[in-house]
């Protein structure tokens, strides 16, 4: 997390802010996660060189940042267009050429690059897609925060096609949405 300069990826009036240890608005309704969230998910998520990651609810592009430092490859899906170009934007200005992203809804994740052997999601679900577990490959880790109010932030295995808790830890994160309700995904 050193390596990112997590500043460049906040709004200028809340680049004062960036390194505090809670979620900064980023426009749309939207929240820069706080630095100790980034770094929990990131390590819970154990990524190898190597592996290949979905990231769920893009945003700004910092947390994608931060798994390009550890993954192979990193595919974000964000369905917010104008976050998502400025998270390319910053991320290309950057050098980080192991990222791609793209505009789309988060619950159908990227088939097309499947299987992944990590998916974090970055936003809420109300249950975890099937779509994300049909693209994590077996042995695969998620890190998914499940709930409305109340959330859980749900560590889970893939084994012979069925997930198992490794841990879970009480969170709160904007809502995953489906596309067509136009909010992040």
């Amino acid at each position: 997390m050193r390596k990112v300069p997590r500043e460049l990826f906040v709004p200028p009036e809340y680049r004062h802010e960036a390194y505090d240890d809670h979620p900064i608005p980023i426009g749309f309704g939207q929240t820069i996660s706080q630095p100790y969230i980034v770094a929990f998910m990131t390590e819970v998520l154990r990524i190898e060189p190597g592996n290949r990651v979905l990231e769920i609810g893009v945003g700004c592009g910092y947390q994608s940042a931060v798994l390009a430092e550890v993954a192979s490859e990193v595919y974000g899906v964000e369905i917010i267009e104008p976050l998502a170009a400025r998270a390319s934007d910053t991320l290309a200005s950057l050098g980080y050429r192991s990222v791609t992203i793209r505009v789309g809804d988060g619950n159908r994740g990227w088939p097309e690059h499947a299987p992944y052997d990590r998916v974090l999601v970055a936003a809420a679900a109300r249950s975890i897609p099937q779509a994300l577990v049909d693209q994590l490959r077996d042995e695969g880790i998620m890190a998914i925060p499940v709930g409305e109010f109340d959330q859980d932030l749900h560590i889970l295995r893939k084994r012979g096609g069925s997930l198992e808790t490794i841990e879970t830890l009480g969170v709160r994160f904007v809502p995953l949405v489906k596309g067509d309700e136009g909010s992040r995904g």
